[in-house]
């Protein structure tokens, strides 16, 4: 069996046994085919030899220590697929030694920051309902855009009779968001426009509905919406991006005194590591506050 075929058949046991996402997949599979290349098509009888001088040539091509950790990774959960299957008796990733990933601290919008980018909304009822969920729930790009009418509170009327947004993640695993009351009335007036709106058959179901092939707005599009509201707000647009709202959520619920635990199951982390990213922005401003109020900071 070829490279590709067992690459594909890796790929379906990701999806149908460990629920992997679409994007998941997508990065998997470039990523094994990407190997595949450098071992001539020989992948799955590589020895770890040659696996090694690949991992030396991601470094040499100048790729971050997170992609080259991600790739890795990648081709450790390939290798153990084929050992579980019995191609392989044995894992020739065992001993390869990636990089250790380190963490960049995130520009994190200001709180007037933020402010001016829900003002730049106007009346787009659209637009302010998508920065309101992913500033107000602290959204993923990709489980906002493909967020459903069945996973909505439930209203009664006019009413929200809860206010908790149903959440499939990384994974497919589910977590509840609860949303404040500016994201539920921005909610609910988009959900007032959307249904004066015809939406096509097959997007019916999403709430923010779109003519393109998915069915919903793409994550491309909102990164674009995104921009062009960063230029309405006087704010850098390399700046203003999706998860640049989601860590703003993270941040500025940790500074109001949330629980890192509790963060950590909002934002939908499976390890505590990833949510701790958030705390060394609040000891740079403490560090900030120290060297201009501390009377001996001179």
């Amino acid at each position: 069996m070829s490279d590709r075929q067992r690459i594909g058949a890796f790929l379906e046991m990701m999806s149908a046994e460990r629920g992997a996402s679409p994007n998941t997949l997508d990065a998997y599979g470039r990523d094994l085919i990407d190997a595949s290349e450098f071992c001539r098509g020989r992948l799955t009888r590589v020895k770890a030899a040659e696996l090694s001088a690949w991992v030396n040539d991601l470094a040499e091509r100048g790729l971050a220590p997170a992609s080259q950790a991600r790739k890795l990774s990648a081709l450790r959960r390939f290798f153990r697929f084929l050992f579980e299957e019995g191609d392989r008796k044995d894992d020739p990733t065992a001993r390869l030694d990636g990089p250790s990933p380190t963490r960049d601290v995130p520009d994190v919008l200001s709180r007037e920051e933020m402010k001016a980018l829900i003002f730049a909304c106007g009346d787009d009822t659209r637009l302010r309902c998508l920065v309101e969920l992913l500033y107000g729930a602290g959204l993923r790009a990709s489980e906002l855009v493909s967020l459903t009418l069945g996973s909505l509170p439930r209203r009664k009327g006019p009413r929200w009779v809860t206010s908790d947004i149903i959440i499939r993640g990384k994974g497919g695993k589910e977590r509840l968001c609860p949303l404040g009351r500016p994201a539920l009335e921005a909610l609910a007036d988009w959900l007032a426009t959307r249904t004066r709106e015809k939406a096509p058959a097959r997007a019916e179901d999403y709430v923010f509905p779109s003519r393109g092939a998915s069915g919903h707005l793409t994550r491309r599009r909102l990164g674009q919406l995104l921009e062009g509201l960063a230029v309405e707000a006087r704010l850098d647009p390399a700046r203003v991006h999706p998860h640049a709202l989601r860590h703003a959520y993270a941040t500025h619920l940790l500074q109001g005194g949330a629980d890192l635990r509790a963060v950590q199951m909002l934002l939908g982390h499976a390890d505590i590591a990833t949510t701790q990213i958030y705390t060394h922005v609040l000891t740079d401003e403490l560090q900030e506050l120290l060297e201009t109020a501390h009377p001996m900071a001179g």
